[in-house]
């Protein structure tokens, strides 16, 4: 499906989420930013407080080997946390009405995330997800990119 005007195209990753409002219409795609907003990557010592844990010794006691547990990626926790706040920004904004039409890119470890915590109104306006990294890339290149999926879809 094309991309109708005043449709909110959201571009999230793990680092960036940016809105963009789509002010030409199917045949000519003109995003404009509405907003955008950037985490701090933290440092692992400001994340965690403690080294992981370790299992305690067999009933014999005979093993002294205590395994370690495997330790908790709190950068990915911390990327699917902003990954989770972007779904939550759509459902405030589609209960609000305040777009008909949403295309949705993002890579494929945050769009799994979101796809899991994404609104049933939300899911109702999606019209193009794009499984792809370009939250760092310039305006022209995801217009272009829109552009190409919308096409393929319609060709199919």
């Amino acid at each position: 499906m094309a991309l109708p005007n005043n449709a909110l195209v959201l571009v999230v990753d793990g680092r960036k989420m940016l809105f963009f409002r789509n002010h030409g219409d199917a045949n000519q795609i003109d995003l404009r930013t509405e907003s955008h907003d950037e985490r701090q990557d933290r440092k692992d010592r400001d994340i965690k407080t403690d080294a992981p844990g370790t299992a305690a010794a067999g009933a014999t006691g005979a093993d002294t080997h205590r395994p370690a547990y495997s330790e908790t990626d709190f950068h990915q926790q911390e990327e699917d946390l902003w990954v989770k706040d972007a779904a939550e920004e759509l459902k405030k904004r589609a209960l609000r009405n305040d777009y008909d039409a949403l295309a949705i890119v993002a890579p494929p470890k945050a769009l799994g995330v979101l796809r899991k915590e994404l609104h049933k109104e939300v899911e109702r306006r999606i019209v193009c997800t794009i499984n792809k990294e370009m939250s760092g890339r310039p305006i022209p290149d995801i217009e272009q990119l829109l552009i190409s999926e919308t096409a393929a879809e319609l060709s199919e």
